[in-house]
């Protein structure tokens, strides 16, 4: 029986875009799966969101090609299928949120019954009858994200969804967009400079900088390099003992440099010994430490923004 080979829902070959001598892009190869969330990363300038813009039509690249759900860029058929929100959206201020999303969807060709369901998914149903010159930009981003999904597209493309949330706010977007691939079947691409988010919940993700690709893989296995056993302990020097060079101390755990299938054996081996195991648990290293090795970024993640 022949395999079914998928066909990627955004492929790059060779995108190049210059202004001047600044190379936005420099020959970007990237081949983004259908389903789930995947993240596109990189410190300013590295060219994400001059990528997200040539897949939208909105700029022209120099050299390379681009295809987008299966279309090339530009194709009716397919920018029907797909949503967006680039950077922090601008609406009319005196319309409030609900008149956005009426406007916008008489715009496309819509009906106006399934705005009441965008504006309660976004967080925005109490300020929906709020004109939008009182948003703050967290509420912006909530009404852009709305407006970006409710043509019910198979692919949607985020650039700093989370830009000016508080907390609880960014909670609330990374809730969303698990659900938007989980339970809706969309393929999101997003761009974030939350780097501890990104990480919980993208299931892949590309690194860019100076416009090229220097990283790709799934987040499970960029952050599964160097895993240890981390051993929640009250007799760390008993534990430490049993590993010698294979241990390391960690405040009031042990780090274990052992590969997973000798934890169990390790694992029952303390216990026989009469060591109090509280916790057990694999950490590898965080993206974040990927991030500035990959790209040579000295900022803090804060101040990470899409380039």
């Amino acid at each position: 029986m022949t395999a079914v080979i998928e066909t990627p829902v955004i492929q790059v070959v060779g995108l190049t875009k210059t202004y001047g001598a600044v190379r936005a892009l420099d020959g970007l190869d990237l081949s983004i799966p259908r389903g789930g969330v995947y993240g596109v990363l990189g410190p300013n300038g590295a060219g994400k969101s001059t990528l997200f813009r040539i897949l939208l039509g909105l700029i022209r690249a120099t050299d390379g090609s681009a295809r987008i759900m299966g279309g090339g860029v530009g194709d009716v058929t397919a920018m029907r299928r797909m949503g967006s929100m680039i950077e922090t959206p601008r609406f009319p201020p005196y319309l409030t949120a609900r008149q956005v999303l009426h406007w916008l969807a008489l715009e496309h060709g819509l009906g106006a019954t399934d705005l009441p369901h965008w504006l309660q998914r976004v967080g925005l149903t109490e300020a929906a009858d709020r004109k939008v010159r009182g948003f703050s930009v967290g509420m912006m981003q909530r009404l852009g994200v709305a407006a970006a999904l409710m043509s019910r597209p198979e692919l949607v493309i985020l650039d700093e969804p989370t830009s000016g949330m508080d907390p609880p706010g960014i909670q609330e977007m990374r809730a969303l967009i698990r659900s938007l691939a989980d339970e809706d079947g969309v393929t999101v691409v997003l761009a974030s400079h939350q780097l501890l988010e990104v990480q919980r919940v993208c299931d892949r993700v590309a690194i860019l900088n100076k416009g090229r690709l220097v990283r790709e893989g799934a987040v499970s296995e960029l952050t599964s390099v160097g895993e240890r056993l981390r051993l929640s302990v009250t007799q760390t020097a008993q534990v430490l003992e049993v590993l010698g060079a294979k241990g390391a101390a960690e405040g009031d755990a042990v780090l274990a440099d052992i590969r997973r299938d000798e934890g169990p054996a390790l694992i029952r081996a303390l216990a026989a010994a009469g060591v109090d195991i509280h916790e057990a648990r694999w950490v590898g290293t965080d993206l974040e430490s990927i991030f500035f090795t990959e790209t040579g970024a000295v900022q803090a993640p804060e101040t990470i923004h899409a380039g």
